[in-house]
């Protein structure tokens, strides 16, 4: 139903409808949502919303490696203290923020948006890879770990990317998978993705 067709329905249930286009947000908790903003004073609602189009207005991917932030490069890739020859691969900026909570690496990423899955419609060049082919063509790079989640889409595509870089002359990696088949990064714990950084395998 268009907008249009949807002129006499409740602002409330609009609201409702947009918290449900929301990965994991189900109608129930969407209607719960709604009725939450609606208590909320109108100054923390106004805050809210605000603080919505204040992060698309200014939060875009980092030149270097893709992660979203609001400066041109990222407090990443801006780090000289971080090891620029290893880059650590994976599907979004969740998995760098997982990444980041072992404190245990010190190299780069590079955030791939996405994988590929042709039943979905994602192909590889909808994918960050030519910005991080690049990354590798500009020099100094010595390794890149594949660290996509164990499922078929994330298997197939390390393997994709491996194939174009080993002829480089690059060292792929894939990680050593503590975890099940099908787990998600985002949510394991920080001893689980070091141990699975540390013992990563070549591919």
């Amino acid at each position: 139903m268009s907008a249009q067709d949807r002129t006499g329905a409740l602002p409330l249930t609009l609201l409702a409808e947009q918290f449900a286009k929301l990965p994991g947000i189900g109608m129930k908790t969407a209607q719960r949502l709604a009725y939450f903003v609606m208590s909320m004073p109108e100054s923390e609602a106004k805050e809210f919303a605000d603080a919505i189009i204040r992060a698309k207005k200014t939060v875009h991917a980092c030149r270097i490696c893709q992660n979203l932030t609001d400066k041109e490069i990222c407090p990443i890739c801006s780090d000289e203290k971080r090891d620029r020859s290893v880059i650590c691969t994976v599907e979004s900026p969740k998995d760098v923020s997982a990444f980041e909570r072992t404190r245990e690496y010190n190299g780069v990423y590079h955030v791939l948006h996405g994988l590929i899955s042709p039943i979905d419609g994602i192909t590889p060049d909808k994918l960050r890879i030519t910005e991080l082919l690049k990354r590798i063509q500009d020099g100094g790079v010595s390794e890149v770990i594949m660290a996509t989640n164990p499922t078929p889409e994330g298997e197939a595509t390390a393997m994709y990317i491996s194939r174009l870089i080993k002829p480089l002359g690059i060292k792929v990696t894939r990680l050593a998978f503590g975890l099940p088949i099908g787990a998600i990064l985002e949510y394991a714990d920080e001893v689980t993705l070091y141990k699975a950084l540390e013992n990563r395998n070549e591919i």
